[in-house]
């Protein structure tokens, strides 16, 4: 009843004319995003935080949960069409609704991914109504050791899953914690890593980095890899309605796509690739013309389009609960978070639970803007495509700029945003994972204070951290995620006769 209760709250939040405007703008950005080929929602949510550092700080988490949702239903438009992913989690969707495309039955394709976007986003944000509260509980057991473990987790979880190896993953993290280390020692009262710049006093600011690394680097990155060639863009034709059989064909789909999705979404090696993968393969066993996978069966977009949209809601379960990010948008929240003097987590539920529960009733909304806006308006979302991609890179890197350039009006921002932007840059092209780095930036500080913390609390036991057993688990499990993809791949080594791998 308390949660409900608390959900009704959030409605009345979220209901005002003045957030209501900005979970439609965010939900259309989104859409749009999400249908441009190579911007993501991480990208964007990094560009648009330096111009929302002045907004309500609800308003401005509300719209950043409707280019989240938003990118997930749009990235399906260009999948389809064009055969080029918007976002990672569209990658499945591209196998068969392009060769739905290529039949003439790519407003179908569109319309059961659509469909299959809002069931599973409604169920989704239902589970994560309920879901966040039990974490919350849960967490409200933490103590200063525990809280380090966990942040000890978060930093490993970017680190081993986001990326395809560990030794790269590291090297990004501590790139962000020796960043996060720049600045006053907040005990001992001693500047750090200054270099003798005033404006360094108080750190290098996160917004700078989130947008150096996700927008100048990743646009620049875009931008070298992009062809001057026509692309070809399949027309919708016929009928834009699904059929009796397209139903038929799509509505367990839909459902089982959501069960994988969110518990998924939620783990901390999770994200929207695994469950779409999962949900493809799924529905392939299961299907009656599995012969039809991979040449446009309509099963094979509604599980998966569906698994990526519930993700997204498991994603936020962890973020908002436990201030634990298991994404790249994930990362660039917590930034946010970071940007307005917040922590999710527990204690926000209680200080602050006008935007926890105002953001999960904006996403009951924006749920339903979604499908009004992207089953009539797919016309309009198309001609998006045809945008000319320089003009578009262009206005991003200029738009990244003028932002930073707001958030404190000096030029070291400036300076610190192309630096941190070039390489950026250079990690993406030796495909470093530029995630950890960010949340090493967040977290790195953080963990600091609770590791002193707890060990002032313990006269300086370091067996407080194993003897506390919520602290113990914690670290079993930060360790079995780099330990056992470390083991899988030592056993997939072949073994020749001598015995030698």
């Amino acid at each position: 009843m308390e949660t409900l209760a608390a959900l009704s709250h959030g409605f009345s939040v979220a209901l005002t004319p003045f957030n209501l405007m900005w979970s439609l703008l965010g939900v259309t950005v989104g859409t749009a995003i999400g249908v441009l080929p190579g911007i993501g929602p991480a990208l964007t949510v990094a560009l648009l935080l330096p111009i929302t550092y002045n907004l309500e700080p609800t308003s401005a988490f509300i719209m950043f949960a409707g280019i989240y949702y938003g990118a997930m239903y749009g990235g399906s438009t260009t999948a389809i069409l064009l055969n080029t992913p918007g976002e990672s989690g569209s990658i499945v969707t591209a196998i068969d609704g392009h060769e739905m495309a290529r039949q003439g039955r790519g407003a179908q394709a569109l319309a059961t991914a659509a469909i299959g976007s809002f069931i599973a986003g409604t169920i989704g944000t239902i589970a994560l109504t309920f879901v966040a509260p039990l974490m919350v509980q849960m967490a409200l057991l933490f103590g200063p050791a525990e809280y380090f473990s966990l942040m000890v987790l978060a930093l490993v979880t970017v680190t081993a899953v986001l990326g395809d190896s560990l030794p790269r993953g590291l090297a990004s993290l501590f790139f962000g914690l020796a960043l996060g280390l720049v600045g006053i020692d907040l005990q001992t009262g001693q500047a750090r890593f200054t270099l003798g710049i005033p404006e360094l006093l108080d750190g290098i600011d996160t917004v700078v980095v989130a947008v150096g690394l996700f927008a100048v680097g990743e646009t620049l990155f875009v931008a070298s890899r992009f062809r001057y060639e026509t692309e070809e863009i399949f027309a919708l034709k016929g009928s834009k309605w699904m059929s009796k059989e397209d139903w038929k064909r799509s509505w367990k789909p839909w459902l089982r796509g959501t069960l994988l999705g969110f518990p998924i979404g939620a783990l901390p090696a999770g994200g929207s690739e695994i469950p779409t993968f999962l949900s493809y393969l799924t529905e392939k066993r299961l299907s009656k013309h599995p012969e039809e996978f991979g040449k446009g069966a309509i099963e094979a977009v509604a599980g998966p389009e569906a698994a990526n949209n519930a993700s997204a809601a498991g994603t936020l379960a962890p973020l908002l609960s436990l201030g634990l990010p298991t994404s790249a948008t994930a990362a660039i929240m917590l930034a946010a978070f970071q940007q307005y003097g917040l922590q999710p987590g527990p204690l926000l539920f209680d200080s602050n639970p006008e935007l926890v529960w105002g953001m999960i009733a904006s996403l009951y909304i924006g749920n339903v803007l979604l499908l009004l806006l992207n089953l009539p308006l797919v016309g309009l979302w198309v001609k998006l495509l045809t945008i000319p991609r320089p003009w578009l890179y262009g206005g991003i890197l200029v738009f990244a700029t003028l932002g930073t350039y707001t958030l404190n009006n000096n030029v070291v921002d400036l300076v610190i945003l192309w630096i941190i932007g070039v390489i950026g840059f250079g990690m993406r092209v030796l495909d470093v994972p530029v995630a950890p780095c960010v949340v090493g930036l967040i977290l790195g500080p953080l963990a600091e204070q609770q590791f002193r913390r707890a060990l002032a609390i313990s006269q300086g036991d370091v067996s407080v951290f194993v003897t506390h057993p919520i602290s113990l688990g914690l670290l079993i499990v930060a360790l079995l995620l780099v330990m056992v993809p470390f083991l899988l791949r030592r056993r997939k080594k072949p073994v020749d006769p001598a015995g030698q791998t």
